[in-house]
């Protein structure tokens, strides 16, 4: 029984790193800037799909697409193929390692992106719409396994500090990408380049993150024995690279704490998702901006989103690592002001008219910036619940709030036709605002920040109990004699 190794995960033991920055600094890095760049990706199109249906061109040489109609489902179709590949990567990411799938499917994604105009001039909408479907699918690697190298690579008190520098990637894409995007469009470049310019970066950054990313610190061929030491003593992961430990699908599906993850997940989909690829349009339709100002004003918000998660994830650190709060308190109040103070801002909106620009803009700053509190909530809550299970249930979570960041985009063509009338979008804002309180207030009756017993691997469980026990009978065998 002395050679059985278990899980140390006592963060009091564990030993400090002799240097500021280490190999963990340029993982975190590594998965940040990824998002950087796919995001970006992602979100050039909801700029971009103005210009390629505008009439009058800059230029007379940029191929524009007036005639054609549905350009909500142009934006959602997206997340057809996104939704579709999340449980698998998290699976693949745990089994395999995340690293080389990361690379497959990034480099898929920024091949389609360039193939964005070509396929648009030769078969239309449809094109453009397979392109954001393979988009999708290669895109739908990114959270599962970003976040199941995360949960390997970050201490306990690093993580609410650790996921908000990761997924603040995503934000500063959307804020680079939007204006960029606006003004490659707005010139006589035309939104072609914009297309090719992504899809470069997306190769070339993908030849840089196979250099230099790793699956774990047992992986990596640089990381300092002490730096690896100090990570692996807080993780409460899987430190054994070849053996595999099983999915606890049932214990899974039947965690509460789980579902609270997800329907805070699908909340934030739907408003977030629908304020992503909503917001041009809402700023060109109601609001009367130029597609300059609209990209520029437009990324404004993921600005304040950027911020506030940079603001957010050190206090809730020191809320946790000083015990003002517990892990649980602190992700449920983080989490309720992701979705209760958007749903507020939101509300708001709806009184607004287009003679004030800068209420409305303000308020849709408040919105968006505000929802950066999720990440210290229930993004990071996974690795919580379960460091080996992470990617995973991120997968599974994912995979189902997708839906809703269909349905979201989708709802604004459901509930009108004509994007000039103001009821419409405040018939949308209102709908959004209702699911965020609806979800928030879910997870903050079933959320939880502890570790769950399905977390480990059931023969190092057993190997515990029997360690246990032996213990007991050494202590009564003590007091007897």
């Amino acid at each position: 029984m002395s050679d059985i190794k278990l899980p140390i995960c006592q963060d009091d033991e564990a030993p400090k790193p002799s240097r500021l920055l280490g190999a963990r600094h340029l993982q975190f890095f590594l998965m940040s800037f990824t998002l950087v760049i796919f995001f970006g990706m992602r979100t050039a199109l909801s700029v971009g799909i103005i210009a390629m249906i505008e009439e009058n061109p800059p230029s007379p040489d940029i191929p524009t697409y007036p005639e054609w109609t549905g350009t909500d489902t142009i934006l959602s179709s997206f997340f057809w193929g996104y939704l579709v590949t999340q449980i698998v990567a998290g699976q693949l990411s745990e089994y395999f390692g995340a690293k080389w799938f990361l690379v497959g499917t990034m480099l898929l994604g920024s091949v389609f992106n360039v193939l964005i105009p070509v396929l648009a001039s030769c078969w239309g909408s449809g094109g453009v719409i397979l392109c954001r479907v393979v988009q999708g699918l290669a895109q739908g690697f990114l959270y599962p396994c970003i976040l199941n190298i995360v949960s390997k690579w970050t201490p306990l008190f690093e993580r609410s500090r650790v996921s908000s520098f990761v997924y603040g990637g995503a934000s500063v894409g959307i804020v680079t990408s939007m204006p960029l995007t606006g003004a490659i469009a707005g010139s006589t470049w035309g939104w072609p380049v914009a297309c090719y310019l992504y899809g470069g970066l997306g190769v070339l950054w993908t030849a840089i993150f196979a250099v230099f990313a790793a699956d774990s610190p047992a992986t990596h061929r640089c990381v300092s024995t002490e730096e690896r030491l100090y990570i692996e003593s807080s993780t409460c992961v899987n430190k054994n690279c070849t053996k595999k430990i099983p999915t606890p699908w049932k214990s899974i599906f039947l965690s509460l704490p789980m579902w609270a993850i997800f329907v805070a997940s699908c909340g934030a989909s739907w408003g977030s998702f629908t304020l992503l690829t909503e917001i041009p349009s809402y700023m060109d339709n109601i609001m009367d901006f130029n597609i300059s100002e609209n990209s520029q004003l437009s990324a404004l918000p993921y600005v304040a989103l950027l911020l506030a998660g940079l603001i957010g994830a050190p206090i809730a650190d020191k809320l946790i690592t000083n015990e003002i709060f517990t892990i649980d308190t602190t992700r449920k109040v983080f989490t309720s002001l992701g979705c209760f103070v958007p749903a507020v801002a939101l509300i708001s909106l709806g009184f607004i008219d287009s003679t004030q620009k800068d209420v409305a803009t303000g308020l849709l700053v408040m919105a968006v910036g505000s929802s950066a509190f999720t990440q210290c909530g229930y993004l990071v809550n996974p690795i919580d619940l379960s460091p080996n299970h992470a990617g995973t249930i991120t997968g599974i979570v994912n995979c189902f709030s997708t839906i809703f960041s269909i349905l979201g985009p989708l709802s604004v063509e459901f509930l009108g036709d004509d994007k000039k009338d103001p009821t419409l979008w405040w018939n949308v804002f209102r709908l959004a605002a209702g699911i965020y309180i609806a979800c928030g207030l879910f997870y903050m009756f079933f959320g939880s920040g502890k570790t769950q017993e399905w977390n480990e691997d059931p023969e190092e469980q057993q190997a515990k109990k029997r360690i246990s026990e032996k213990e007991q009978k050494t202590e009564v065998y003590v007091i007897d004699s």
